[in-house]
């Protein structure tokens, strides 16, 4: 109790304090937290939720000790545990946030979000099936969770499950990951009914690098007897028209002509029933123009030494890069050991972040295209004129991929499910090699493996 008595009655003071907690003013919540701390600073529920509301303010550090203070008290917390883990696994503080999940689930066995995040964790620290079995215990409680479903598929894809993966895949459009569901009155195809004769429309969705990667499924759906009608963002129409000279390439937002069926371009590995050992990995699959090559070789003219195309960072807007464990891109400052081997390097990304133009403008060994790569028919172009393409993992990468160019991708800790575990090589690109960095955060040890692999023997 208080050594001195409240000029306030405490339950509605705190109550006070709650609704505007809920109600999202954090910072008058905080401030009655405080207020009642000073006249009961042992009181369990009041420090624990003080530390909720720091933490949501973002200010992690102090919100662990109000945390810790009220689990000392009282240990039996699972709301404190829960949400000093889900702030950890922000933080990619991965073993302490697990710790975390573990401690509440000890206390609350059937806490579903628990379970989904302590799946997540695990699987960010690369111990898979842990992971897997963790979405299985959410599910075993509540069958229908898209979160869970769309986790498991993910992982059973980083270890190669495909039949399992693919399957579970399709949830994502129940939690948002995939986009928001299209609405045909013509039925989706996912390989149950026969297509020959049929004309089927493949529409893209997620990234440019998903329409890159997947789109060579075009080609085995015209040997089922299908005719494909294929839409495109703008700036992949006419690369995706060299796929097939029978395959109708259709700007996304264009009129669609008619057709019988549609199915989503992620959805092609389940329909056409892809495992390991029969993805169409044949490249190159995609091809450029003589027009766009003949213009390109004039424009870069003679060449005086081996020509390396670098990309370090995709796209500004996609939130991958908020997870630390994941993020794609590696500042260029940190690149710079590279550039005074003798190559000629040019940048093959058209967006620069802010944050790297000062570096950029002080690189004149980098030869910069921006201005000029109008879509990705340029950039095609331009990579075949490389010997080889370093690139982090974005559309640029698959493109070189699919171009069967000799490429080196640069992977984070956490990697995209895509490139699967621990393998340098991809089971979808023959010519392209996989450098992984085995530290969070951390690209120095990437930067001087491609280095070590770039100097002469």
């Amino acid at each position: 109790m208080s050594a001195k008595k409240p000029p306030f009655n405490p339950d509605q003071l705190y109550q006070r304090a709650l609704s505007l907690h809920h109600a999202g003013k954090l910072t008058d919540a905080e401030g009655l937290y405080k207020t009642l701390l000073s006249y009961f600073p042992n009181q369990v529920e009041i420090l624990t939720t003080l530390g909720i509301v720091l933490l949501q303010q973002g200010r992690s550090e102090a919100g662990f000790q109000q945390l810790k203070k009220s689990l000392s008290l009282n240990p039996k917390q699972p709301a404190a545990l829960y949400n000093m883990a889900v702030e950890l696994q922000k933080l990619t503080r991965l073993d302490e946030a697990l710790a975390c999940y573990n401690q509440t689930l000890r206390l609350n066995p059937n806490d579903i979000n628990a379970l989904i995040n302590r799946g997540n964790t695990l699987k960010d620290l690369k111990q898979y099936q842990e992971a897997i079995d963790s979405f299985e215990r959410a599910l075993a409680l509540q069958p229908n969770i898209p979160s869970a479903h769309w986790n498991k598929a993910l992982t059973h894809i980083f270890l190669g499950e495909y039949e399992k993966g693919w399957k579970e895949y399709e949830w994502g459009w129940q939690c948002g990951e995939r986009g928001k569901p299209r609405q045909y009155s013509q039925p989706t195809w996912l390989g149950a009914e026969p297509i020959a004769g049929k004309t089927i429309l493949i529409h893209p969705e997620q990234g440019f690098g998903d329409l890159i990667q997947f789109c060579r499924y075009v080609t085995m759906l015209e040997k089922l007897g299908a005719k494909v009608m294929l839409e495109a963002p703008a700036s992949l129409v006419e690369l995706m028209a060299s796929l097939s000279p029978t395959v109708s390439v259709i700007k996304e937002g264009d009129a669609l002509p008619a057709f019988d069926m549609v199915c989503p371009v992620m959805s092609l590995p389940l329909a056409l029933k892809t495992s390991l050992e029969t993805i169409p990995a044949s490249t190159p699959y995609l091809t450029v123009s003589d027009a766009k090559k003949q213009y390109w070789q004039a424009k870069l003219g003679q060449k005086t030494k081996p020509r390396i195309g670098i990309v370090w960072s995709g796209s500004m807007t996609n939130q991958i890069d908020n997870n630390l464990c994941a993020r794609r891109n590696i500042p260029l400052a940190q690149l710079k050991p590279l550039f005074d081997l003798p190559f000629e390097f040019h940048v093959l990304q058209k967006d620069i972040r802010p944050e790297d133009q000062p570096t950029l403008e002080n690189l004149a060994q980098l030869h910069c295209h921006q201005e000029e790569l109008n879509d990705f028919a340029d950039t095609a172009a331009i990579i075949q004129e490389m010997d080889l393409v370093i690139s982090v993992c974005t559309s640029v990468a698959h493109l070189a991929g699919a171009l069967g160019h000799q490429t080196w991708v640069l992977l984070p800790y956490s990697a995209d499910y895509r490139w699967m575990t621990n393998e340098n090589d991809s089971p979808w690109y023959p010519s392209v090699q996989l450098i992984r960095s085995e530290k969070i955060g951390d690209w120095s040890e990437v930067v001087h493996q491609v280095r070590m692999k770039l100097l002469p023997a």
